[in-house]
């Protein structure tokens, strides 16, 4: 009788697919990158702070560091008893990003942000990297003064 039910599970999983099985793979999920503190689980969700929030493209002109201070200033309006403003600032994150940031975010490693503070260096350092903090630094140590332009 054993050994009916251990040719059945073999048979089950060595079962043959089709050409159409194959065509039309079952979708899985991969794990998020961020893992929420314990209190996450108590998380009041609002749809509604989901409008107020400001959005960021990872366009060349916008500024990750004027993003995280609006976004947070957003934030720091709602309030909940049950979790802490950084489980907040964690789980409105990802509705902020938009286009190929929210790409960013879906592919980096699983489990790899477990704080605010993680996420705001792995968001800087991203969207503001050091080649754009040293072409600032070049751009203040070599002005100069234009013909006609008042010190």
């Amino acid at each position: 009788m054993a050994n009916e039910d251990n040719q059945s599970i073999h048979n089950e999983n060595n079962r043959v697919r089709t050409l159409k099985e194959y065509m039309n793979p079952t979708r899985t999920s991969a794990r998020s990158c961020i893992i929420f503190p314990p209190d996450a689980s108590h998380f009041n969700f609002k749809p509604d702070i989901i409008q107020l929030l400001p959005t960021f493209h990872g366009l060349e002109l916008e500024n990750p560091y004027l993003h995280l201070r609006e976004f947070e200033e957003v934030c720091n309006t709602y309030n909940d008893l049950n979790c802490s403003i950084n489980t907040i600032r964690l789980k409105l994150f990802p509705f902020s990003l938009k286009d190929k940031d929210k790409t960013w975010l879906q592919n980096l490693r699983s489990g790899s942000i477990r704080t605010w503070d993680e996420m705001q260096q792995q968001f800087l350092k991203k969207f503001f990297p050091s080649h754009r903090t040293n072409s600032f630094k070049r751009q203040i140590t070599t002005f100069t003064q234009k013909p006609g332009e008042n010190i």
